[in-house]
């Protein structure tokens, strides 16, 4: 039997978001950044250069290449992001790590439920999809406050799901 559902069109997203890591420094800052430290870092290893300490001119460069070799790491991390698409029928949990792997779970959002862990002073810690006995784990890039507004615009989303489609009629 020949599957027909490939010519139908893609159903709508209700909800669809990308969430990606924060970095508040720039490219540009970062090479502001970096120059600023080689600097100060060249200019204290010619003191000690000049004060016959020759070894300490090394260890700063050092010290430059550790920074340098950090805010790399830092920035190769930033490449994961994670995909939620809530359809009616749907709900969708892309994964990507910052190599590309990818994970996708597909859940059905009227058996899906938001499960929050909140702390009484910082705001809601972490966010699960819990579904038959199994959490999954989401948004953890964000902080609190963002956390807080993406539970409630996909709870949201998910209560539009479990009510199914609507229809005008005129």
């Amino acid at each position: 039997m020949a599957d027909d559902t490939s010519d139908l069109p893609p159903e709508p997203a209700i909800f669809s978001a990308i969430i990606t890591p924060h970095r508040s420094l720039s490219s540009t800052g970062f090479l502001i950044f970096m120059l600023c430290i080689g600097g100060i870092s060249f200019a204290a290893g010619i003191m000690f250069l000049m004060l016959g300490a020759w070894p300490v001119f090394g260890f700063f460069g050092l010290d430059v290449l550790l920074v340098y070799w950090a805010f790399r790491a830092n920035y190769r991390s930033a490449r994961a992001y994670e995909e939620v698409t809530v359809t009616a029928t749907d709900l969708t949990v892309r994964k990507i790590s910052q190599r590309g792997e990818v994970r996708e779970w597909t859940l059905n959002p009227v058996w899906v439920r938001l499960d929050r862990i909140v702390h009484e002073e910082f705001g809601i810690e972490r966010l699960f999809l819990v579904s038959h006995g199994r959490r999954l784990s989401i948004a953890n890039f964000l902080g609190a406050d963002e956390k807080k507004s993406f539970a409630t615009a996909l709870s949201a989303a998910l209560g539009e799901a479990r009510r199914g489609p609507t229809r005008t009629v005129i």
